[in-house]
């Protein structure tokens, strides 16, 4: 189950923060049988056995195109960061860490599949990404039946949280019953007792429109319409349509960048901002179309984002790596997705996936705290067990390689609809499969 507090501050929310919070994906054990998910720490055991080359070779699959293009850049700087310092602390295994960057496309596209087959011959031991949970759905056979461990900074869907993965996938963004959980809570203790849906359909927008449906309902609220939409189509009149037809006080968002066509729509059919309340989430927040809106546009408008606040001095950081950054979303999940498959590797002493899986549960929790590369592989190599906290939250992993416990941020857009707006509360919860 999830258990949801405001990180620093409680902030008072109406009767939904007196609700209990149910049991994960409604029958967690029952959906892992079925699916044939077994907890890292075995399942990685009867990966395909491979003597490692010494070389740790870690790949990207991250959006350089596609409709969530806007997350690669924070992603691959967190990555290069980090791979930066582990090989100014000595490397991994006594020898430089290696990476490949390739793009993910999204699921318009076959870009993700060549890219895969493009670091698998080229031997990588861990692969991470894609950003896209659909993307990543259509790779991961292809990486872990490689017996390559991949590792998503930003797959949220919580079909990840039972697939089929030989034990070799892991994330550090947490699954989007609890995104959902926390913007459900939101737009109840905000007074909305009728809520409209738009949510792209896959597996992110279905999933995140299920669990806020959820969450809402036990709070008193009624979804009077939900839309399904495909995100290709042309343009979403008949889809708006039928929300304003239901008059909700509340509008939520669900998709990627069709998300301006989205929000043009509602305007046109006089569901603005000032009217209704939109609430939006990471897919969709982040998209250059809306600075080209009249200001006011999304004036008041909240949205959620999966993570903790980037810390001043990381964005620094990786600002020195790329001055153009402008966006840090998901980059300290990147950054600690590197360093968790470099310290899994040390502490196996060997670099391949199969070891390295086995050894991520281990190094994520119970040992003696550390928060950097250096810090950790210097215990490691004194003997001692070791627990890496990130830039991204304590993440210790849990049976089905997700973290523990997450950080989902609330953020409200100003006057000039620029993303991400202003950080009103940073909420954590813990995830108990």
């Amino acid at each position: 189950m999830m258990r949801i507090a405001p990180a620093g501050r409680l902030l008072a929310v109406a009767a939904a923060a007196s609700l209990a919070l149910t049991a994960c994906g409604g029958g967690g054990d029952t959906a892992a049988e079925q699916s044939g998910t077994a907890a890292p720490s075995t399942a990685a055991s009867s990966a395909p056995a491979a003597a490692g080359d010494g070389t740790l070779t870690i790949g990207t699959v991250l959006p350089q195109t596609g409709s969530l293009a806007f997350l690669g850049p924070p992603e691959f700087a967190g990555v290069d960061q980090a791979v930066k310092e582990i090989n100014e602390a000595g490397g991994v295994l006594g020898k430089p860490v290696e990476k490949q960057h390739t793009d993910s496309g999204d699921t318009t596209t076959n870009i993700a599949s060549q890219s895969v087959d493009k670091l698998l011959a080229q031997k990588a031991d861990a692969i991470i990404g894609a950003a896209s949970s659909s993307v990543s759905e259509s790779i991961i056979d292809k990486i872990t039946g490689a017996g390559v461990v991949q590792f998503s900074p930003a797959n949220t869907s919580d079909k990840f949280s039972t697939i089929s993965d030989n034990g070799l996938y892991f994330r550090t963004a947490p699954p989007d019953k609890l995104q959902g959980r926390v913007l459900g809570d939101l737009i109840a203790a905000d007074g909305n007792d009728t809520i409209g849906i738009m949510a792209m359909q896959d597996s992110y927008g279905s999933g995140l429109a299920d669990q806020v449906t959820k969450t809402a309902e036990e709070a008193g609220a009624s979804v009077v319409e939900r839309v399904d939409y495909d995100p290709k189509a042309a343009e979403f009149s008949a889809d708006v349509a039928k929300i304003k037809a239901k008059n909700p006080k509340a509008i939520v968002l669900i998709g990627f960048e069709e998300g301006a066509k989205v929000v043009a729509e509602l305007v046109k059919q006089g569901l603005t901002a000032d009217k209704h309340k939109w609430y939006m989430v990471d897919g969709n927040m982040s998209n250059t179309n809306y600075l080209k809106m009249p200001k006011g546009t999304l004036k008041g408008v909240k949205g959620t984002i999966p993570g903790a606040e980037a810390p001043d001095a990381f964005r620094k950081k990786l600002l020195e790596l790329n001055p153009e950054l402008d966006d840090f979303t998901y980059a300290a999940e990147s950054y600690d997705a590197t360093n968790l498959i470099a310290l899994a590797a040390e502490a196996a002493k060997d670099d391949t996936g199969k070891s390295i899986a086995a050894k991520l549960p281990e190094v994520s929790k119970g040992g003696e705290k550390c928060k950097s590369f250096k810090e950790c592989a210097d215990l490691l190599k004194a003997g001692k067990d070791i627990d890496y906290d990130g830039v991204s939250g304590p993440i210790e992993f849990n049976e089905a390689g997700d973290p523990a416990v997450a950080t989902i941020g609330v953020y409200e857009y100003g006057d000039d609809n620029k993303y991400p707006g202003k950080a009103l509360e940073y909420r954590t919860g813990n995830i108990e499969g």
